[in-house]
């Protein structure tokens, strides 16, 4: 990973709003429709180099491919490894299970979104490597053409895959999540291998509290994240830990989140993973005020913080001197030269569904760019 030297890098969490092309394209072939795959495929390529001009416009200096291809950032991988199929029923977050009317409101408006979260049901297997082999090829021609400081590319940890798509095959939880590790192993090492630095989402340490675990008590919550944390690193043990960088989160949606775990819980857990980069929410009314357990915490001398500097959630563009704020507080725990600004999560988790508008998501990014050159002024005076 690229590290400050002189000033404070920018980034964010990968996940871009995408065209209704796009979007019409990758929801034809969710639903078994007949896709030209040559149209696909240059709408596609056209997306990556649109959405790496649009960062680098903004001040983003490591960029991604926006998850152009993607359905979602979790349930993509059906068409990737073998053993999935049908559909599972919705797991509710605690929080909104709490609130019911503002559930089926949120679900009334559009804000659930709809396509297949297939169920485990027979033996997990590559599938084909063709799909990620077109976006390393799409994302490279963008870098070629547009020359950033530095890329990463998503990727789906064996945790989140087993929130969102449950297991029915597997005698145990543990067999599941280590088929998963290995057949997503290849996946990972084939995006560093591309010279990308690989992300990991693993929301299933933060959200998975108030989902799949949230009729666990907290000890068996954090034993069962610690097996997650594990599997994790075990598909990870031919990669350098510097080539990979991890985000939690706690679910990327406007809601009360008065049931999330907190960070004093989750990050002992986090740190346990081993990637170098650790990319979290710090700008949300939730988690805001959760700096404090990073200041208190021994954080290792290898690891990078990336703290959402900007909520991925409201249209609200952050003041950059508010984004100067949040990035000092981090660099005066661990050092400017192990911080790097991001935001809380992905403005576009899901294709076609995303809570901020596609011209503010770049008007909030460019403020970000504008509060870390506030920041590095005065961090490197």
């Amino acid at each position: 990973m690229k590290i400050s030297t002189d000033r404070i890098l920018t980034t964010h969490v990968g996940s871009l709003p995408r065209s209704k092309a796009v979007t019409d394209l990758v929801f034809a072939k969710e639903h078994g429709k007949a896709v030209n795959e040559k149209e696909f495929h240059e709408t596609i390529k056209q997306a990556v180099d649109d959405v790496v001009a649009c960062q680098l416009k903004s001040g983003v200096d490591i960029v991604s491919d926006g998850e152009m291809s993607k359905i979602s950032y979790a349930t993509y991988i059906k068409d990737r490894i073998t053993g999935f199929a049908g559909d599972s029923p919705r797991n509710a977050p605690k929080d909104l299970e709490d609130y019911p009317g503002f559930l089926q409101k949120i679900a009334k408006s559009g804000g659930t979104p709809t396509y297949s979260r297939p169920c485990c049901v027979s033996n997990i297997e590559v599938k084909s490597s063709l799909p990620l082999e077109k976006d390393i090829e799409h994302f490279q021609a963008a870098i070629d053409k547009h020359q950033p400081h530095d890329v990463f590319m998503n990727a789906a940890s064996p945790g989140v895959i087993a929130l969102f798509l449950p297991n029915k095959h597997y005698k145990t939880q543990d067999e599941y999540l280590e088929a998963l590790a290995e057949a997503m192993r290849p996946e990972y090492e084939a995006i560093v291998n591309a010279g990308f630095i690989l992300q990991l989402d693993s929301p299933d340490i933060g959200l998975g509290r108030h989902m799949i675990f949230k009729n666990e008590t907290e000890e068996d919550y954090v034993r069962l994240a610690e097996q997650h944390i594990e599997m994790l690193n075990y598909s990870l043990r031919n990669i350098p830990a510097d080539r990979v960088r991890m985000h939690v989160c706690f679910g990327n949606y406007e809601g009360p989140h008065h049931c999330d775990a907190p960070m004093s819980l989750v990050l002992p857990i986090a740190l346990k993973a081993k990637p170098q980069g650790l990319l979290f929410e710090t700008s949300n009314p939730r988690h805001a005020h959760e700096w404090v357990v990073f200041r208190d915490a021994k954080i290792p001398d290898d690891k990078i913080l990336i703290p959402g500097v900007l909520d991925s959630t409201t249209n609200f563009i952050e003041h950059p001197e508010l984004v100067a704020q949040r990035i000092e507080r981090f660099a005066n725990i661990v050092g400017k030269e192990r911080v790097i600004a991001g935001t809380d999560c992905g403005f576009s988790t899901f294709a076609g569904f995303g809570a901020v508008d596609e011209d503010i998501v770049y008007a909030k990014l460019a403020s970000m760019a504008a509060g870390a050159k506030i920041a590095s002024e005065r961090l490197w005076k």
